[in-house]
């Protein structure tokens, strides 16, 4: 009986044996070297090919024209717009003179407005052009033939009983790594040594961390790479745009400062290198931001800041209005552009209909991220042009790479009325048509 025991207990400890070095070796050692194993595109590989596949099955399954009407649904929007400013429906018929009829023109954009407006779709998730598969998404066709039924069970069992435990698990190890990293190397003096151990520490845990949504990352133009005293500006999607690009090089964040876990983090990256946080409180003194952002890149010694103009998340479609403040403090502008494929699974963090918890339990179940990260030229603020319109420029690079369209609306309107100044914007330019 005790022989048995001890059988039994030397083949467990087999057994663990094998599966740490199997972590060790795949997992481990490929993210600190930040190498590529190889599985991560296969695994890909195998995805997009099975939702082909489906996406074949779901076109035999239903009718040719439902599809098509579904599919222009989704591509064109509850309704056609006319892409024509009010000058041109305007000053083209008249100019100089009150017109009833313009009233027409606008109780026309009022009503598109409330049918479809172009900002409030912005901050919901993407529609897709065909099922990914995922029962939380646009459209459920699992039912259209019992192959894709069987095919979506499997997709189930896969991503809950084998991906979810192994990303939940590395998950924690990557957060206990670095709580526990950043300590000790926190107690090091002020140096290269330091210095160089704390940007290891850092791209490995943020390699385990994206690793922990079965990430596939493609950098572009590396050489364009944000440098020590510049700033680093890119649309903002979802948290897991820090996590990207914390990946492929170190960066100094501006924000507020947190509690919980997010908290915790954030702690344990100040210990090792110079972030600038601010209260809640403080967060509404501009000019005190502007200064301790204007001191940051002052000193060329200093890991690039990383901001995100736009204040909130956007869902990867579009790009919104840039906040100036970023563009007023001088020094070089870094953009980057960053760009998630949706098929995968969603990574824009809807923060007003989902909790951080309920977010990261649906990406962590998702079939991974996969995105394109494009780093672009730098850009300096040219003379006589003021920040706003530096802004709008890079803004519009940023969009033209990532293949977004551009818009000028504040993100803010996300929990905030409409500004009484774009009202009167409007209100400016048909008086100058009319006098």
């Amino acid at each position: 009986m005790e022989e048995s025991r001890q059988g039994y207990s030397l083949a467990e400890g087999k057994t663990l044996l094998i599966w740490l070095t199997a972590f060790v070796v795949l997992v481990l050692l490929p993210s600190m070297f930040r190498v590529s194993l190889g599985i991560s595109h296969v695994y890909v590989k195998i995805v997009i090919k099975t939702l082909e596949w489906a996406t074949l099955q779901i076109e035999k399954g239903i009718k040719m024209q439902k599809a098509l009407a579904l599919e222009n649904l989704i591509a064109n929007g509850i309704i056609q717009r006319e892409e024509t400013s009010m000058e041109k429906e305007i000053a083209g018929q008249h100019r100089g003179y009150f017109n009833l009829a313009d009233v027409m023109y606008f109780a026309k954009k009022g009503c598109e407005a409330v049918a479809e407006d172009e900002v409030t779709q912005r901050f919901t998730s993407e529609e897709l052009l065909s099922w990914n598969l995922l029962s939380r998404t646009n459209a459920n066709f699992h039912r259209v033939s019992w192959q894709l039924t069987t095919v979506w069970i499997i997709g189930i069992l896969i991503r809950y009983c084998l991906l979810v435990p192994f990303r939940i698990f590395l998950a924690f190890f990557s957060i206990l790594l670095l709580v526990s990293a950043t300590t000790v190397v926190g107690q090091f003096p002020n140096g290269r040594v330091k210095h160089w151990l704390s940007n290891q520490v850092q791209l490995t845990c943020a390699a385990l961390g994206v690793r922990c949504l079965s990430g596939l990352v493609q950098f572009h133009n590396r050489e364009n790479r944000p440098q020590k005293g510049g700033i680093c500006v890119a649309n903002h999607t979802s948290p897991l745009d820090v996590l990207i690009l914390a990946s492929d090089g170190c960066y100094s964040l501006v924000g507020q400062v947190h509690g919980g876990l997010l908290g915790l983090i954030q702690k344990s990256c100040m210990q090792t290198s110079q972030h600038v946080l601010f209260e809640r409180s403080e967060m509404k003194d501009r000019h005190l931001v502007r200064k301790r952002i204007r001191e940051h890149i002052a000193d060329k010694a200093k890991l690039p800041i990383l901001i995100f103009p736009e204040g909130t998340c956007i869902n990867n479609t579009s790009v919104m209005m840039f906040k100036k403040g970023s563009f007023e403090v001088g020094g070089t502008i870094h953009p980057v552009a960053i760009k998630y494929d949706p098929r995968f699974g969603d990574a824009f963090w809807n923060s007003t209909k989902y909790s951080m918890m309920t977010y990261s339990f649906n990406v962590l179940t998702s079939w991974a991220i996969v995105c394109n990260v494009w780093y672009l030229p730098p850009m300096v603020k040219e003379e006589e042009e003021d920040a706003v319109h530096f802004a709008d420029r890079v803004k519009a690079v940023i969009a033209a790479q990532g293949g977004m369209s551009v818009l000028p609306w504040d993100g803010g309107l996300k929990r905030k009325q409409v500004k009484e100044s774009f009202k009167e914007e409007q209100q400016k330019k048909y008086c100058q048509l009319v006098t």
